[in-house]
């Protein structure tokens, strides 16, 4: 999952990208309003995390300016502006959670694992898929009640695709999920990942199509 983190203060902003990172993210990091407008106009994110007190451009206007384009990809307010009036602002400018500074970086995650869920459509923590279950928390993986280990971006990508089951991802969209700005990435890593995946389960269980990306089909109890 990729997430673009907007946060000027560079000590702050570079443990928040090492923790999430951590917990299996792929962080894209901004420090200031106008980058933050610009990146989200042009590429597609998972999720957000939105400071407010911003340069150039405040935090709460990158915020209407994603709203106004109709783009519903779920932003937490991570600042530290405290006052009740402030959250009302937030949320009421298209905000999906508010969180204070000092912060928590496991509240922070179960935040966003909770925003993921709540975009989803989905209640339940586990991902479950056929044989398949993911537990996005714990970053485990069983497949036939069996444990199976994955690489991180391996988990990644797995997690992107069960997340949009039925739908199929670009190649282009799954790259951006699996490697941020500036990481080197070799021509067929993707192909790599998926080959590797299929290895585990099943070569049927992830379908190629042709010149757009890749899809896996709704488990049988979702369709």
């Amino acid at each position: 999952m990729r997430i673009l983190l907007v946060e000027d203060d560079e000590l702050l902003g570079e443990g928040t990208r090492k923790g999430l990172t951590q917990d299996g993210y792929t962080v894209d990091w901004v420090k200031d309003g106008t980058l933050a407008d610009q990146a989200l106009k042009t590429e597609k994110f998972d999720l957000i995390v939105l400071d407010l007190g911003l340069p150039k451009i405040p935090g709460i206007t990158v915020l209407q300016n994603l709203r106004e384009r109709g783009d519903t990809t779920p932003v937490l307010i991570l600042t530290a502006r405290e006052s009740i009036e402030d959250r009302v602002k937030g949320l009421d400018s298209g905000a999906d959670d508010y969180l204070t500074k000092p912060f928590d970086l496991f509240e922070l995650c179960a935040r966003l694992r909770a925003l993921q869920r709540r975009f989803a459509s989905r209640a339940a923590p586990l991902l479950v898929h056929n044989d398949i279950t993911l537990d996005p928390a714990s970053h485990t993986v069983s497949f036939k009640n069996e444990p199976i280990n994955l690489s991180r971006r391996e988990f990644a990508l797995l997690h992107v695709l069960l997340e949009n089951a039925g739908r199929v991802l670009s190649r282009e969209h799954l790259t951006q999920s699996l490697y941020g700005w500036g990481e080197e990435v070799d021509s067929n890593a993707l192909e790599v990942h998926v080959h590797n995946l299929r290895k585990r389960f099943g070569q049927e269980f992830i379908r190629t199509v042709r010149g757009i990306g890749y899809t896996i089909e709704k488990s049988k109890d979702d369709k």
